[in-house]
């Protein structure tokens, strides 16, 4: 093994109609281990290893207590806030967990986005590169603020068809789902950002080896996990198909933040090539506060 790879093998895939709690709980525990590897800060590795064991030991399958009470039965169990019981439920639905899939270097959402009644491999390529999002979540939130629209192909009646499917798929009543209540400050998105660049740079991160645009297996993609506040951010520069043909793959950071009380979200940072902000970075989807922050930022130097 080269010096600085992180290596693990491929997790079992869910039955769909069996016993979860051990496959549930080997996936926690895994994902303490890479974490542990990735210099995660001590109390979240300890914090999926104890919701590791609390379904490890619980006396019902988990599954049915996603059946009978979605996310507020998983939370009302010890150690389970929302970001675990959010990735408890993918693991239960989609029969893997992209949070571990990432940490493994083996993230494909092309192939997660062609699970979408309607969408083939050349669209599901196009929706992940232009929005930079991974989970049917993320997606399902560009769907409703108006992203989608944006990706060449996808009309009004194409979108209202993925949103439709979105919404069977992840068990949500056919209507607007209410957008994050909360998000790390663009201040605070754009700090991350400097902080994994120049950390990168100075070549001071673990490595893990994408499966994607790797053939030879090498540990390229440096990772950054780190806190803010109430915020854990998990950071990589982007391995999209539009990142390589761009040659923007040291330029592009996607950063993926939740909290004890918040499923996992995540954003892009970007140097913005035209425009007002031209040369700067800026959070991609949040323009607008990245521009009030510039204003600001050059009213202070004036003063």
């Amino acid at each position: 093994m080269k010096s600085g790879q992180l290596r693990c093998p491929d997790g079992p895939s869910m039955p769909p109609a069996d016993r979860s709690n051990g496959l549930v709980a080997d996936k926690l525990r895994e994902a303490a281990d890479l974490l542990e590897q990735q210099n995660v800060n001590p109390f979240r590795v300890r914090a999926y290893r104890h919701a590791a064991e609390t379904i490890a030991e619980l006396g019902p399958d988990v599954r049915d207590i996603v059946e009978r009470e979605g996310n507020k039965g998983l939370m009302a169990l010890p150690g389970i806030g929302a970001g675990i019981a959010a990735a408890i439920e993918e693991m239960l639905r989609a029969g893997h967990w992209s949070q571990l899939d990432r940490l493994r270097g083996t993230l494909e959402p092309d192939r997660l986005f062609q699970g979408i009644p309607g969408v083939g491999a050349a669209l599901a390529t196009r929706i992940h590169d232009a929005l930079h999002v991974d989970t049917l979540e993320a997606l399902e939130v560009a769907a409703h603020d108006g992203r989608l629209g944006s990706v060449p192909g996808i009309g009004p009646r194409r979108a209202a068809m993925i949103r439709g499917a979105l919404a069977g798929m992840l068990g949500r009543a056919r209507e607007r789902p209410a957008p994050p209540a909360e998000e790390p400050t663009v201040e605070v998105l754009l700090e991350v950002d400097r902080h994994y660049r120049k950390e990168a740079d100075g070549g001071g991160l673990p490595m893990i080896a994408p499966r994607r645009f790797n053939p030879r297996g090498e540990a390229w993609l440096p990772v950054l996990h780190t806190e803010r506040g109430k915020w854990h951010f998990t950071a990589l520069f982007s391995n999209t198909a539009r990142a390589h043909e761009l040659g923007r793959t040291r330029d592009w950071v996607v950063i993926y933040f939740h909290s004890d009380s918040h499923p996992e979200g995540q954003r892009t940072v970007v140097t913005e090539t035209r425009g007002a902000l031209a040369g700067t970075r800026v959070v991609r989807g949040r323009e607008a506060e990245c521009r009030a922050q510039q204003g600001e930022t050059r009213a202070m130097a004036l003063a």
